[in-house]
């Protein structure tokens, strides 16, 4: 699938936000449902801290960018909500190949959104998870 495009439920592709950061860390994207995004991140030699883990603000960028790509883009596919607060706990070293970020719409709101997220490495450990608050543009 490419990574800036999903198929949803009637089989008509939809655009995801494009930003050339996304392209940069080679995210890859499936949308499970209209509240349920799923982002998967291929770990790079360059997301590696000096004690051999990924870094926290690569999993943190992770769980955001999947938070937020549950929202729809606007009609030029930019972004129609950005970050208000996001909070990520850690809960073990995050190693392998790939991590993947589970994210869920808790609650929609007027004006501002509510998810959380579960990131997991590639032997379906549970290492980090999110929750944030998005504010309507």
């Amino acid at each position: 699938m490419n990574k800036h495009f999903n198929l949803n439920e009637i089989g008509v592709y939809k655009m995801l936000i494009k930003q050339p950061f996304d392209e940069f860390l080679k995210f890859h994207y499936e949308r499970v449902s209209e509240s349920n995004m799923k982002v998967t991140l291929p770990i790079q030699p360059l997301f590696i801290n000096s004690a051999g883990l990924v870094h926290g603000g690569i999993i943190s960028t992770l769980a955001d960018v999947a938070m937020g790509n549950i929202f729809e883009p606007d009609e030029n596919q930019m972004q129609s909500v950005v970050t208000a607060d996001l909070k990520v706990t850690f809960l073990m070293g995050a190693t392998g190949e790939f991590l993947i970020a589970n994210a869920h719409l808790v609650k929609r709101g007027r004006t501002l959104n509510h998810t959380d997220c579960l990131i997991y490495n590639d032997q379906d450990q549970l290492v980090a998870k999110a929750s944030g608050i998005f504010a309507s543009i």
